[in-house]
């Protein structure tokens, strides 16, 4: 009874602050989600026509009758798509899983990091140091791809990682590689960043001969195929006038996107897109105003502490620790991964965003974790003094950083460094493992991540849209306004039910909806029935503002960023003639590229233009009979 007793409470210290981290993570994640409307209103659309039609949910379609695919693999829109189907469309339909995708990484990191230790601290120091990285906070609050992408990397992390101290590590490393190929089908080429990070650490430090690491290697790579292969030969094999147009290829190949628009033109610049978020190309980038605030806070304390660390591992055993194959083979992979993911991202010619730079913030927030606890643990006064640096660069980065938004909360930065040196200082004076280290070392620990909550709480407060939302508070809000926002904000705990007011009321939306012109909202909602588009445009932002107003199909010219030669002027004439598409709005967008000039031109040659609330609107079922201009006349066949 006595024993059970005992491991009754074992469990509850275990499980207790385990649920403590994911419960605050939730609220920080959750608490008025709905601030930002549709977020990313390209990829609210996609979920949109996903929950309407599982034939656009399979291929990733930006509208549910099929005409092209956004530019990206479709994995990162199910979840979104499955929640629109069962509570209706809303902003919180649509973050509610990208929100619960950041709670489920923060658990699989602390698993990852309490595996490689053996310490329920370290676990929970990596998952707060996760949950509060102003950049996690903002990819975990929006729809994009990257979310889904950050959690399957972390789980193949932590399988790997598993299969370094398992007798049988086949089927982890088979799993491990199966969540890589996962992560191809959410952000294509980006999941492959942290392979070399897998592979040396299941290569240096797995618990089997060379022979059979090397043959887990393969198994690892099986995985991967596997994992992206289920989906990508169906889509191959699949009749090509029988599925959407693939976005962002000219050859309509998911292999072109993958290695062109969104894998190698990435690096080489040869892929430029437009309205982006850049900044300059360089070693420095990640310290950059736009991408510092969301990601710098614990980078170099991370890379100092992990290199520290991974030279003390190995005095682990000789000091009654244990553990220095599996500490070892931890360090290895989150530096592997910081360093050679952040040296891509830092050094990438093309296509840039900010939010980018989450792929670092599990390293980062593991690496400080590991390595703190190894330093630790190997009770030298070597290691305590790299603890102690690495307190002064953790609690000096506020500084920099906080200096940008110089409204926001003054004086906490200079606060942070002078606390951070009385607890280095501690730290490396004190008697080794007194209380009063082990106190110091804490609070230095501790005032490492009021910069970066501060910054996730004002990135939570704030409303975020487009396709490059950046994390952290703007230049004139002050913390208690940051504050007083996200605390007038709701936090249902599940999103409303279809037909609840609720699910589309929320103020961010009403107001987008008020901004879009109602009698164009009108006019096609009216002639939507017998059309299998209820219009056609070019640009992704009046494309998708009408799907998601009118909630019916509308057809993306060009894709994304109309450059894509889908539909041809032939196909979009017969599909014209055979009364399939009903009205052709001009984007606000000029039209400069290929087969979208050739549509525009050939619509306003052939069509009457119409004022409808001060929109210009082509009705394609009533062409003009003036002399020398031209009816439609069939051409090839349906996109």
């Amino acid at each position: 009874m006595s024993t059970v007793s005992v491991a009754q409470v074992r469990t509850v210290r275990v499980v207790a602050p385990l649920l403590v981290l994911l419960g605050a993570t939730a609220v920080l994640y959750l608490w008025g989600l709905d601030v930002s409307g549709w977020g990313n209103r390209y990829y609210a659309a996609a979920a949109q026509a996903g929950s309407r039609s599982w034939k656009a949910f399979f291929f990733g379609s930006f509208d549910a009758a099929g005409a092209i695919t956004v530019d990206k693999t479709p994995l990162s829109l199910w979840p979104m798509a499955l929640s629109v189907r069962v509570f209706g469309l809303g902003s919180w339909s649509l973050l509610v899983p990208q929100a619960l995708e950041g709670v489920a990484t923060v658990g699989l990191l602390y698993a990852s990091v309490r595996r490689t230790t053996g310490s329920v601290g370290a676990g929970l120091l990596a998952g707060a140091a996760l949950a509060t990285t102003p950049v996690a906070a903002l990819v975990f609050r929006f729809d994009i791809p990257d979310a889904l992408l950050v959690l399957l990397l972390v789980a193949s992390a932590w399988a790997t990682l598993r299969a370094v101290s398992s007798p049988r590590p086949l089927a982890w490393l088979l799993l491990a590689g199966a969540f890589v190929g996962a992560g191809f089908l959410s952000k294509m080429l980006e999941a492959f960043l942290v392979l070399p990070a897998l592979g040396l650490a299941w290569l240096g430090y797995g618990c089997a001969p060379l022979s059979r690491r090397l043959a887990g290697l393969g198994v690892g790579l099986v995985g991967v195929v596997a994992g992206a292969a289920w989906w990508l030969l169906p889509v191959a094999l699949w009749p090509a006038a029988d599925r959407p147009w693939i976005g962002g290829s000219a050859h309509n190949s998911v292999i072109e996107v993958a290695l062109g628009y969104n894998g190698l033109g990435r690096l080489d610049g040869q892929e430029h897109g437009h309205l982006l978020h850049s900044t300059s190309a360089g070693p420095l980038r990640m310290l950059d105003p736009g991408v510092g605030g969301g990601i710098a806070w614990l980078l170099p304390a991370a890379l100092v502490l992990g290199v520290a660390a991974w030279w003390w591992a190995g005095r682990i055993e000789t000091l009654g620790r244990g553990r220095p194959r599996a500490v070892r083979a931890g360090l290895v992979l989150w530096l592997v991964w910081l360093v050679g993911a952040g040296l891509t991202l830092s050094l990438m010619q093309g296509i840039f965003h900010t939010y980018y730079a989450v792929l670092l913030a599990p390293a980062a927030a593991a690496l400080v974790a590991v390595a703190s606890w190894t330093l630790w643990s190997a009770r030298a006064r070597g290691a305590d003094l790299a603890i102690g640096v690495g307190i002064l660069l953790a609690t000096s980065m506020p500084v920099l950083l906080l200096s940008r938004t110089p409204d926001f909360l003054p004086g906490l930065g200079p606060v942070l460094a002078v606390v951070g040196v009385v607890a280095a200082a501690g730290v490396v004076l004190g008697r080794p493992r007194s209380a009063r280290v082990a106190g110091a070392a804490a609070l230095g620990l501790v005032a490492s991540l009021v910069g970066p909550l501060s910054f996730s709480v004002a990135t939570a407060a704030e409303a975020h849209g487009g396709i490059g939302p950046t994390a952290g508070p703007v230049q004139q809000v002050t913390a208690p306004e940051a504050l007083a926002r996200l605390s007038a904000a709701p936090l249902p705990l599940l999103p409303p039910l279809e037909g609840d007011p609720a699910a589309s009321t929320a103020s961010s939306v009403q107001a987008w909806r008020r901004s879009l012109d109602q009698p164009l909202v009108t006019l096609l909602e009216g002639g939507a029935s017998g059309y299998r588009w209820v219009a056609a445009t070019t640009g992704y932002s009046t494309a998708s503002d009408l799907q998601l107003a009118t909630e019916h199909p509308v057809m993306l010219i060009g894709g994304f960023n109309g450059s894509d030669p889908s539909p041809s002027l032939a196909q979009f004439r017969e599909l014209v003639a055979t009364h399939q598409v009903h009205y052709y709005v001009p984007s606000h967008t000029p039209v400069t590229r290929g087969t979208t000039r050739e549509i525009a031109g050939w619509v306003t040659d052939s069509f009457r233009p119409t004022e409808v609330g001060g929109r210009t609107v082509y009705d394609l079922s009533a062409p003009t009979t003036p002399a020398g201009t031209s009816s439609p006349a069939p051409g090839g066949g349906p996109a």
